[in-house]
């Protein structure tokens, strides 16, 4: 009778089903396939052509902060800009960046009460379109450069 207790108490381990859950058994089997030998075929990638991003623009008034800047590029209208900053001490730091790199920038003082750190200036609006264009080209890092038109 002590037999019959602890074999009829015994219970069926069954998995657990759940609508989540698959039956292993029936999982879709994976084969690996051997790749193609290289010599055999030879696949030439295409340059990658940049995308063209549209260009953001605004229109504002803005003082030189150097009187050499203000002799050189008074006469232009369109400022191609890599940096804002609220405070003068930020954009001389950003500038120091951009000497480092090779730029040749100016700072700006906006109406807005912005610097704009500018790397180069136009009097066309195409001439600064395609420097906007190479900046981001060469420069991944500045892709939101951008154009500030003066009022």
């Amino acid at each position: 009778m002590l037999g019959l207790a602890f074999t009829a108490c015994k219970s069926k381990k069954e998995v657990a089903q759940s609508p989540y859950t698959t039956d292993p058994s029936t999982q879709p089997k994976v084969f690996s396939v051997p790749t193609a030998d290289k010599t055999t075929e030879t696949v030439k990638e295409e340059p990658k052509v940049a995308e063209k991003q549209p260009v953001a623009m605004r229109k504002e008034q803005v003082t030189f902060t150097s009187q050499t800047d203000k002799e050189q590029n008074e006469v232009n209208s369109f400022f191609v800009i890599l940096g804002s900053f609220s405070q003068l001490d930020n954009a001389r730091n950003y500038r120091e960046t951009l000497l480092n790199q090779g730029f040749t920038p100016i700072i700006l003082h906006s109406e807005t009460g912005y610097y704009r750190v500018c790397v180069n200036s136009y009097q066309a609006e195409s001439d600064a379109r395609n420097r906007v264009a190479q900046i981001r080209q060469s420069y991944p890092q500045y892709s939101d450069a951008w154009l500030l038109i003066k009022n």
